[in-house]
């Protein structure tokens, strides 16, 4: 069946506490997906972030950032007070996110939360931590240990701590009872509020593709709890890490510093890690998009010490033994998989023998190829083409940089029409495609250029701030996409 989608992360809705949340705005936004003829909203991932503010680079794999918790359900539940939440500075622009405000007013203000929430614990508390307990002490433990020493990276913890020694663990988890049942409390209010949330879009027919980064970050609780599981020395350092090498974009290639995976260890394992990491976001998603898939047949290590990523080397991945298992071990799921880029031959076959449909990008079909696999002439049905993902430039931000050259292909291409901005002709081409899913990020709907842009890849500050405005997605807008829906079956 032919679909469309949008792609907009929580943190972009209109908020008036700085960030987006999982509240009414939240339903409303659901609403407008669901009156434009959509039946997806595609999100970024969920964790709880660290320095840069990337959701792709958490403390867990398993937990949700508390920035998403609503303030305003806080006060209908009698936890906050309006003017507790409103003599917050929250932002100076509402189309940016300020992750600083953020960080310091939204910690003091749920700690308020904490000490009414303690009074009058809810009866599905215990249960709530009692089904997510094969994470959730790690994870409160790491958190309150972290703020108790700065916010300092675990690899730097005294060896106690460090190697995990089970005397020194009890220790910690006695000193710091009240500030993990603090974090406890946030996981509770997270999930309570997402899963609302999931199940007010599902009733309206829309459902949610969550995002899954193939790597983890280095300072988080699922590095220190399972450290067996990647690629560390016996200080508990990284040996190799993650990145890309050097192409036409980077003489120095791209070096991300994630810890890279023992495949042999989680072979050995039956890739456990993996199956619960992905039965946990099964349960919280209706669709995986698993970023950097190619990353499963083979992989680029680059040594720890280096400062670029140049010496690397590629490495053999799990391949189709991971997913067989997946498969065999957790049933009717469902999964998108990012093969954007350089494919060889085996990651190509690794897709093929997975199943699951790959992407196509639209910004990428422009090179003078007419072969170009992301062209749409080229596509086959089972595949979900993007106008652009979270990592590219809007539609307007991407066609005012081209060269003149190639910005006369794309308007032959695509048969621009004058008159018409760029972006309703790319979206067009889109959903006119065979593609079973199309997925178009909410900036390009809104006619914004660069200004928009979510992130820019191998840049360390000024990404992922973006947010709309509020009355942006109006019923005028939703009826122009719905039309268009109508027009191409989808």
């Amino acid at each position: 069946m032919r679909n469309s989608g949008i792609l907009m992360h929580i943190s972009s809705l209109p908020s008036r506490y700085g960030i987006g949340t999982f509240g009414e705005e939240a339903r409303r936004f659901v609403d407008f997906l669901a009156s434009s003829g959509q039946k997806y909203w595609q999100i970024l991932p969920l964790g709880p972030t660290g320095y840069g503010d990337s959701p792709y680079q958490s403390f867990s794999t398993f937990a949700g950032n508390h920035y998403f918790i609503d303030l305003e359900y806080l006060c209908n539940e009698h936890l906050l007070t309006r003017d507790e939440c409103e003599a917050a500075e929250w932002f100076e622009t509402e189309e940016e996110v300020d992750y600083g405000r953020i960080f310091y007013w939204r910690n003091r203000i749920l700690h308020k939360a904490y000490e009414r929430f303690r009074e009058r614990i809810p009866a599905e508390y215990d249960a709530f931590c009692e089904r997510q307990k094969h994470w959730l002490e790690d994870y409160c433990l790491f958190m309150a240990l972290k703020e108790k020493q700065d916010g300092v990276s675990w690899h730097k913890w005294c060896p106690g701590l460090r190697f995990r020694k089970p005397e020194i663990l009890e220790e910690a988890k006695d000193i710091l009872k009240e500030e993990m049942n603090y974090h406890a409390m946030l996981q509770f209010l997270f999930f309570s509020q997402w899963g609302a949330l999931k199940e007010y879009a599902n009733a309206k027919g829309i459902k949610i593709i969550g995002d899954i980064p193939i790597y983890v970050s280095p300072d988080s609780v699922d590095v220190w709890s399972a450290p067996e599981q990647f690629c560390l020395d016996e200080e508990r350092e990284m040996t190799e890490v993650a990145g890309c090498p050097p192409d036409i974009f980077s003489d120095d290639g791209q070096l991300w510093g994630n810890p890279l995976f023992d495949w042999k260890y989680m072979e050995k394992d039956e890739f456990s890690w993996w199956i619960r990491r992905i039965r946990h976001l099964a349960e919280i998603f209706d669709v995986i998009r698993i970023d950097h898939f190619r990353g499963f047949d083979s992989y680029y290590a680059i040594p720890a010490k280096d400062e670029t990523a140049r010496n690397g080397v590629w490495r053999e991945g799990p391949g189709i033994k991971l997913f067989d298992v997946v498969n065999e071990k957790l049933n009717d799921i469902h999964i998108i998989v990012e093969d954007l880029g350089f494919l060889t031959d085996s990651v190509i076959k690794l897709v093929k023998d997975s199943g699951y449909p790959g992407m196509k990008l639209m910004q990428f079909a422009f090179d003078g190829c007419a072969d170009a696999p992301y062209q749409p002439h080229n596509y086959e049905r089972h595949c979900v083409v993007y106008t652009g993902t979270h990592d590219n430039n809007t539609i307007l931000g991407w066609y005012d940089s081209l060269p003149e050259r190639v910005a006369g292909y794309v308007r032959e291409y695509l048969r621009y029409q004058d008159g018409e901005k760029m972006n309703w002709t790319m979206m067009r081409a889109a959903w006119a495609s065979v593609a079973d899913l199309s997925i178009v990020p909410l900036q390009d709907l809104l006619d914004i250029g660069e200004k928009g842009r979510m992130n820019t890849p191998a840049t360390a500050s000024g990404n992922w701030k973006w947010r709309a405005k509020k009355g942006s997605y109006t019923a005028a807008l939703a009826e122009k996409i719905a039309h268009y829906m109508r027009l191409y079956a989808r």
